[in-house]
């Protein structure tokens, strides 16, 4: 059997357009100074009858893309996620393509790991298949290089802060793994309101060969003593986590870490998951959480009760692992209290009941994980009149099967 063309028993080396236009991009990424990675995007682009490029990020209130500023960039004001052609093609993760009067107006999602970082927009004359697939390579390279320079840089951390961040705030997003994953078998997404205000709520997950691991915390009080307990609470779980001990396990080495750097009356409520992606079992611990909801055929179907023991810092007992079999397609909603306690002075709590509606309504069969957590958590804010008095986060895991 033959691959490629041969000459004189020899395979073709020769460079083509579209190798010569994504190497010259890879050859020199590793050399790119952070504030030249959209203009190299750029340059490439305007050699396949590209202009008015747009790079868009997603805010860190995920409400708007912000455009990533540059040489041969086009700059203007961020775009709103609900109700555009580029917010269309982010909540979906594909291109989308608008007639204009010069061409048409594409949007390509910048995909990354699994991860939406944004979207690349560009004018063309005409599209066709060629094209398409020059733009999603190119998009996908452009991603992966971001991801990587931002390990160094402010920039696209300022691109993407659309208002003022407490210090608090700054130290949580510092924590988190990307806000997405979608993988073959699994899908994770999650949201933290206030965003730029957010202290004691965070979240953590890996995928280690087939297993999803998951937690979930709420450190108590608010500002930097909040963001604080958070974070040695996470580094505890990721550093438990990475000796692969056991889900009880895990709970005692958090609940030690925290006993031993705060004050007795310290805590912080956790609930760590773990899910194997191969059979679809999922396993849990719950330290005081609000019980998990289970999805069905895209309705919330049950509550996970389970037995729970203290929070992490009080010194439990050796908790109970609870264990269920999920079905393909079924998706798992964590959330904290600050997401359904909500209320206005002298009204009732926001309440489960309500949540439930919510999540009834917005999950359908045709939308992913991360279109849905955005939403639901967008539109539960609106019914808790806008107030955020306390951390509100949720954490959506999709198992595919």
């Amino acid at each position: 059997m033959t691959v490629g063309r041969y000459e004189d028993g020899d395979p073709d080396r020769s460079e083509s357009f579209g190798e010569m236009l994504l190497g010259g991009l890879l050859d020199h990424a590793h050399a790119l100074p952070p504030d030249r990675v959209g203009p190299a995007l750029a340059d490439a682009i305007v050699q396949i009858g590209g202009r008015e490029v747009r790079i868009l990020l997603q805010d860190y209130g995920q409400r708007n893309l912000v455009p990533l500023a540059g040489d041969g960039l086009a700059d203007g004001d961020p775009v709103p996620i609900d109700g555009s052609a580029a917010g269309r093609c982010f909540l979906t993760s594909r291109p989308v393509e608008v007639p204009v009067v010069e061409g048409v107006r594409v949007h390509v999602p910048l995909l990354d790991g699994g991860d939406q970082a944004g979207v690349l927009a560009v004018t063309l004359d005409a599209v066709d298949d060629d094209t398409r697939r020059l733009l999603r390579r190119l998009a996908a390279l452009g991603s992966d290089i971001i991801r990587t320079k931002n390990g160094y840089t402010d920039l696209f951390f300022r691109t993407r802060r659309g208002e003022p961040m407490s210090v608090a705030a700054e130290i949580q997003w510092s924590l988190l793994p990307p806000l997405a994953m979608t993988m073959p078998r699994v899908a994770v997404a999650g949201v933290l309101e206030p965003a730029y205000d957010v202290a004691g709520d965070s979240f953590d997950y890996a995928l280690n060969d087939d297993v999803l691991h998951l937690a979930m915390i709420d450190a108590m009080g608010h500002g930097l003593d909040a963001a604080t307990m958070a974070t040695v609470t996470i580094g505890a779980y990721r550093h438990a986590r990475r000796t692969s001990v056991e889900l009880s396990e895990i709970y005692l080495f958090m609940d030690r870490a925290v006993a031993e750097q705060f004050a007795p009356d310290h805590f912080a409520t956790a609930q760590m998951l773990r899910l194997d992606t191969g059979t679809g079992r999922l396993q849990w611990v719950n330290a005081g959480h609000p019980a998990p909801m289970l999805i069905r055929h895209h309705r919330v179907v049950r509550r996970l009760d389970s037995p729970t023991t203290l929070p992490v810092g009080f010194g439990g007992d050796q908790p109970q692992v609870s264990e269920v079999a999920l079905e393909p397609g079924d998706r798992i909603l964590c959330f904290t209290d600050g997401l359904v306690e909500e209320h206005e002075s002298g009204q009732e709590e926001f309440g489960e009941d309500q949540l439930i509606n919510w999540v009834n309504q917005l999950d359908r069969a045709d939308r992913e994980v991360h279109a849905v957590a955005r939403d639901l958590s967008h539109t539960l804010k609106r019914a808790r009149g806008e107030a955020t008095s306390d951390d509100a986060t949720l954490l959506l895991v999709e198992w595919r099967g």
